[in-house]
């Protein structure tokens, strides 16, 4: 009987945790600040247990790692470096959902001498996205082909049913990420050439996309592709490039609420208490008796009557309402978005992921190859988001406390013995990927 320690039960954790209190070999310890969430995860299975845990006590969390064979950290990622760290030292293996950092990287070593796995980026993006990628990119490959142009895009979205405000958007994961990812710069491969994006353009320039079965989709480039032309092995390919799913109109509101500083997390005393429409006028430097919404739309040079005004003024920034709690101006918006832009109850989220491949031939034609991952969540029940990510990790653990994978060190999924049963497993799970292939 092997034992596994789940450290967080948040948002994404209940498909992955119950997946895993089905298999006969292993006990799931959920270990949460915040104990009652665990007890409602293991409630009504014999090899589950709960526990209080406070991370950023480590004799706390020494003491867990010690008692288990694999712990899996569904913490925030500042927080997985020291249950890395724990793991080495006490020689258990790891599993993440979350990117791999340099500093976890740079343990791959220790981690090799000790005959470890930390696998990580196993949720769907990261994760899916990876598995689904390299099986399409192997199988070009045996048939001798190459990779000219790959596009991998990924959203968690409202389901169009659901989609009823005028951001398009609701949150299925934590609004503080979504937001601050909106800081980030972009850099990929495109046509041979290396196209950087400054964070403050990250918004700027949209692809349109069009999935059949549900319409159009904005897409904007996310984080550093390049790695992933080593990654994923496409020595050949001139076009590498990651991006990420949302509702037409998502970009220009994002784009002008980043260029208005909103994102901004440094501490502001006066906005504790205070209302949005000090808070805005505190962003744009004017008083509280000034056309707010006139000098929004100036600063960011847009109409003062456009849509982006408009999401803004319904979201509430102009508005009297008292800020609750927050001190900053990301934690105000951030807080705000996650009242306004929720799901509310019996409505579902949708997952879109696809792939899109410009592969050569052996005999030199041309194919345009689709891999589409179109996933909704249970009404009542879990969220696609949920289901997408925490499903993969579990299975993934699953094998790994059943020895059927020997991979060791710092490891995403990108090879044949993870991705294999992992895509399979979530096909029984009705979690699938439809490819389709083309002449150009």
């Amino acid at each position: 009987m092997k034992k596994v320690l789940v450290l967080g039960a948040g948002l994404v954790s209940r498909p992955g945790v119950h997946y895993l209190l089905k298999q006969k070999n292993i006990q799931v310890t959920v270990a949460s600040r915040t104990v009652s969430k665990a007890e409602v995860l293991v409630k009504g299975f014999p090899n589950g247990k709960a526990v209080q845990v406070n991370v950023e006590n480590k004799d706390e969390l020494t003491k867990l790692i010690k008692e288990h064979d694999i712990a899996i950290s569904l913490l925030p990622w500042t927080h997985h470096l020291i249950v890395a760290e724990l793991c080495i030292e006490h020689g258990k293996h790891m599993v993440t959902t979350s990117y791999v950092s340099p500093a976890m990287k740079a343990l791959d070593e220790k981690v090799r001498a000790k005959n470890l796995l930390f696998l990580n980026e196993i949720g769907v993006d990261p994760g899916i996205d990876h598995m689904s990628a390299m099986k399409i990119i192997h199988e070009v490959e045996a048939e001798g082909g190459k990779v000219l142009h790959f596009y991998s895009y990924c959203g968690g979205l409202p389901a169009p049913k659901d989609n009823d405000n005028p951001f398009g958007y609701k949150f299925s994961w934590s609004p503080r990420g979504v937001v601050l990812a909106s800081r980030n710069s972009a850099k990929y491969y495109e046509n041979g050439k290396t196209i950087e994006v400054e964070s403050k353009n990250l918004f700027a320039n949209p692809e349109v996309e069009d999935i059949e079965g549900l319409g159009k989709f904005e897409v904007y480039p996310n984080r550093d592709s390049t790695p992933y032309k080593g990654d994923y092995n496409l020595k050949d390919a001139l076009t590498v490039k990651r991006g990420t799913y949302r509702n037409i109109g998502w970009c220009e509101t994002l784009r002008a609420i980043v260029n208005l500083g909103l994102v901004n997390e440094t501490p502001v005393p006066a906005i504790k208490g205070s209302t949005f429409k000090k808070a805005m006028a505190y962003a744009l430097q004017a008083k509280e008796t000034d056309n707010l919404k006139e000098l929004a739309a100036k600063k960011v040079g847009i109409p003062m009557n456009s849509k982006v005004i408009e999401r803004m003024d319904w979201l509430g920034l102009f508005s009297d309402e008292v800020i609750p709690k927050a001190d900053n101006l990301l934690d105000m918006l951030s807080d705000r978005m996650q009242e306004k832009l929720s799901f509310k109850e019996g409505e579902v989220d949708l997952l879109l992921l696809r792939h899109k491949f410009i592969v050569e031939n052996k005999d030199k034609s041309k194919d345009l190859i689709t891999s589409t991952l179109i996933d909704f969540g249970i009404p009542h029940g879990d969220s696609s988001m949920a289901r997408t990510v925490s499903l993969p990790m579990a299975i993934a653990t699953a094998m790994m406390a059943d020895g059927r994978i020997e991979a060791i060190g710092v490891r995403i999924p990108n090879s044949k013995d993870i991705y294999e049963p992992v895509l399979a497993e979530l096909e029984n799970l009705n979690i699938k990927m439809v490819e389709k292939r083309s002449k150009m």
